[in-house]
C-alpha cells in the first residue's frame, strides 16, 4: 500500500532489522539493502528470520511513495540505493521497466506461481515479480450519511450529484500513488477523452484536493482524525476493518466497491546491485508463507499467495471488487504526463 503518511491505514515507518532511512548501496558483507516506500513494514521477528535463514542482515532505504520511489530509483540508475526494491507499483512498473532500473533473477519461492498471475503486462522478463495488491477505493462514513438520514453514493458518477456536493476528499494525482490509481480509475471509467468532463463535474460539485492520503483520510475525512467535514474519501477496500472499535463488531465506513482500481506492488532486483544474489534472496522471501502471512495486518493489503489465510474480518469487511476499473500499463507509460497536466490544468488550475 504505497500511501503518504500514517494513520488507521498507513504506515509510518518500518521496525525492520538494520532498517535506515539513509541512502548507500550495500556489498556482499552480509547486508542487503532493500528500497521501498514508506509504507513498508513487518514485524521485527520476520526479518529476523530471514537473517537466521541467510545470514544476511536488511538495511532499509525509504523513498517516499511509489511514485517518488521510481522517480528515485531512476534518478540513481548509474549508482542505485540499494540492492533489492519493493513497492513499485502497475501505475509506475513500465517506468520502471522502460528506464531498466530493474533486471530478472532466478526464484524459486513456492508462490512464485501465484506471483505469475499478478505479472505486469509488458514484462517479457518477470523482472518485476508481484507480491501483494489491492484495491483502491472511495470510502464513506457510515455514521455521518445515517445520521443525515442521507443515502450512500455507490458510483463514480453519484459524486457529481448535488446531494453529495462537497462531501468528497481525495488526494491529489500529482503527489499520491492512491491519488493516481483514483485518476486511472475515472479514465478507465470515461475513457480517455471523458475523464477531463467528469473531473470538471467533479470540481463544480466541490471536491476537495488534499497532498496526500494522510491529509484526506486523517484530517479531512469525517471517520479519521474526528474533527474532518468530508464523509467520503479515497482508500482502500481493505480500509474498514481497521475503523472497528474495540469491542465492537462492525466498522463505522465502508468501500464503494464499483469505484475501484486495482494496485499490484513488485519487487525485483536493482540493475547494478552490490548483492544481486542477496537481493534475490530477498524476494523469495517476501513470497514466503512467513511474509505473505504478514501482508494483510502490516501492509493491509492482499498476499498474492493463495497459500495463507486472511484475516477472518476480511471476508466480511474487506472483500475485493468484483470489476475494478482498468487502465493499460502501456497506455499509462504514454499518457501519464499529459493525463497529469490536463488534471492539473483542470482541477488545481
Amino acid at each position: 500500500m504505497a500511501l503518504l503518511g500514517a494513520g488507521v491505514v498507513g504506515l509510518s515507518g518500518c521496525s525492520a532489522v538494520g532498517s535506515s532511512a539513509s541512502s548507500g548501496s550495500s556489498s556482499s558483507d552480509g547486508t542487503v539493502t532493500l528500497v521501498t516506500h514508506d509504507s513498508f513494514v513487518l514485524p521485527d521477528d520476520v526479518l529476523a528470520d530471514f537473517t537466521a535463514q541467510t545470514g544476511l542482515t536488511v538495511k532499509i532505504v525509504q523513498q517516499g511513495d511509489a511514485g517518488a520511489l521510481v522517480n528515485q530509483l531512476v534518478l540513481t540508475k548509474d549508482s542505485p540505493l540499494g540492492d533489492a526494491v519493493f513497492g513499485i507499483d502497475n501505475t509506475f512498473g513500465s517506468r520502471a521497466l522502460d528506464e531498466g532500473v530493474v533486471t530478472a533473477a532466478a526464484l524459486t519461492a513456492p508462490a512464485l506461481a501465484d506471483a505469475k498471475t499478478h505479472a505486469l503486462a509488458g514484462d517479457s522478463t518477470g523482472a518485476l515479480t508481484a507480491i501483494d495488491y489491492g484495491d483502491v477505493c472511495l470510502n464513506v462514513d457510515h455514521t455521518w450519511f445515517a445520521d443525515q438520514d442521507l443515502a450512500e453514493p455507490v458510483s463514480l458518477s453519484d459524486l457529481t450529484r448535488p446531494e453529495y456536493k462537497d462531501l468528497l476528499v481525495v488526494p491529489s494525482p500529482v503527489t499520491s500513488s492512491p491519488g493516481f490509481a483514483f485518476l486511472l480509475a475515472t479514465i478507465g471509467a470515461f475513457g480517455v477523452d471523458g475523464w477531463q468532463d467528469y473531473w470538471t463535474a467533479l470540481e463544480a460539485n466541490g471536491v476537495q484536493v488534499a497532498n496526500g492520503w494522510t491529509d484526506a483520510y486523517e484530517t479531512d475525512f469525517t471517520a479519521g482524525g474526528g474533527n474532518g467535514s468530508r464523509p467520503i474519501v479515497l482508500s482502500y477496500a481493505s480500509s474498514p476493518p481497521f475503523t472497528i472499535a474495540d469491542g465492537a463488531t462492525e466498522p463505522t465506513t465502508g468501500a464503494l466497491l464499483d469505484t475501484c482500481f486495482r494496485q499490484t506492488e513488485y519487487a525485483g532486483v536493482l540493475t547494478g546491485a552490490a548483492n544481486p544474489e542477496g537481493a534475490a534472496e530477498l524476494v523469495d522471501f517476501l513470497l514466503s508463507d512467513e511474509v505473505q502471512a504478514a501482508i494483510p495486518d502490516n501492509m493491509y493489503m492482499y498476499p498474492v499467495s493463495t497459500a495463507v489465510s486472511l484475516p477472518e474480518v476480511w471476508t466480511q469487511y474487506a472483500p475485493l471488487a468484483t470489476a475494478p476499473f482498468e487502465v493499460d500499463p502501456a497506455d499509462i507509460a504514454a499518457g501519464r504526463q499529459e493525463w497529469l497536466q490536463q488534471w492539473s490544468d483542470l482541477v488545481t488550475g
